[in-house]
């Protein structure tokens, strides 16, 4: 509103507002001050080291003060606002400041992710680029599958492998419910691999063995829902997470758990227990890399066949040992979940030529 000057006759001049104009009011400073921002971050050399063990709604628990006997207490922490959209996994080695007491209602922040050795990654289907970051800096995949309720699927589990080497983790499989069926057909699919494998019984888990696989090392374990994820991991950790159970019309499992949680291994080392699947995107694996999970020897080969060129060849062996009759039938299905994979991804089918 613009005051204009009041006229000689007006008779607001006899009150008190009548006194003032807009030459009266008080300019008020910028809140936000005249000094310009600095560009000078903190360097944050106090800061503590911590290893991420979950993620709960923008809450993470970071475990801190790790002794030479891997002791350590897990405080709450949460995401500094100068890490912008960077995304904190569990796994990750991170930076933290504030209050890392740990007391009731104490609060820290992570201000600094380590650069990561490792990191498995799905997307949602084979079409999508775009990544969901599951586990950072494990050393290796525990792919748990049970013989039998739920059926054991080769394909998903193919798909697990794929995101194994393509993440750099050593893949050990993991067959679970062994007393229900026996898992050897199934072991034929993975004949050609130089898999480490693992049998579990539904009453009977041979913890001295798992320890022995688990020992000094961060497995992340990844499977189907209700083949025994839970079971699993509560028999290595004396944890009492929730248990699944197959639905007996559609026989598929049930989701028990809702986000990455790392638990120590009696034995020694960290389990991750994730989520279970059912479909596991492979959108975001360079196609190279899908060979890995089908041949023991993925090295470039020279000459370069069928045109392909020499950064893109590889030693064919699934696919020279499945024309020669080698791995009969099991060998074809493999094949066919091979080409499947590239076929979805664009890729060049090896056997089409």
């Amino acid at each position: 509103m613009s005051w204009l000057p009041p006229d000689e006759d007006d008779d607001d001049l006899d009150q008190p507002w009548g006194q003032y104009d807009e030459s009266s009011v008080r300019v008020r400073p910028n809140p936000k001050g005249n000094r310009p921002r600095t560009k000078v971050r903190p360097t944050y050399d106090a800061a503590a080291a911590g290893w991420v063990t979950n993620v709960d709604r923008g809450r993470y628990g970071v475990l801190v003060d790790v002794d030479e006997h891997h002791g350590g207490r897990v405080i709450t922490a949460t995401k500094a606002r100068e890490l912008g959209k960077k995304a904190v996994v569990t796994g990750d080695h991170v930076s933290l400041v504030g209050d890392i007491s740990g007391d009731e209602g104490s609060l820290a922040r992570i201000v600094r992710v380590a650069e990561r050795t490792t990191l498995l990654r799905r997307s949602a289907d084979d079409s999508d680029e775009v990544e969901r970051v599951i586990v950072a800096n494990a050393d290796q995949m525990l792919v748990v599958v049970a013989a039998a309720d739920p059926e054991p699927r080769t394909r998903l589990i193919d798909r697990y492998l794929v995101a194994a080497f393509d993440a750099g983790l050593d893949p050990i499989l993991c067959i679970t419910k062994t007393d229900l069926a026996d898992p050897q057909p199934f072991l034929d699919h993975f004949a050609c691999l130089d898999l480490r494998i693992v049998t579990s019984a539904v009453t009977d888990v041979p913890v001295a063995l798992f320890d022995e696989v688990l020992r000094d090392k961060v497995t992340v374990t990844v499977g189907h829902s209700g083949v025994g994820k839970s079971t699993l991991v509560n028999a290595l950790t004396g944890s009492t997470r929730a248990v699944g159970v197959v639905n007996t019309v559609t026989g598929r499992g049930r989701h028990t758990s809702s986000s990455s949680i790392a638990i120590r291994v009696t034995g020694g080392g960290w389990i991750i227990d994730t989520p279970g699947v059912r479909s596991f995107g492979l959108g975001h694996v360079e196609p190279a890399n899908v060979f890995r999970a089908f041949a023991s020897h993925a090295v470039p080969v020279a000459p370069p066949r069928d045109g392909i060129p020499l950064d893109q060849a590889h030693d064919w062996e699934i696919v020279d040992r499945v024309h020669d009759g080698e791995l009969g039938a099991t060998g074809v299905e493999r094949l066919d979940s091979f080409r499947a994979l590239l076929t979805g991804m664009g890729e060049h089918d090896p056997g089409a030529a």
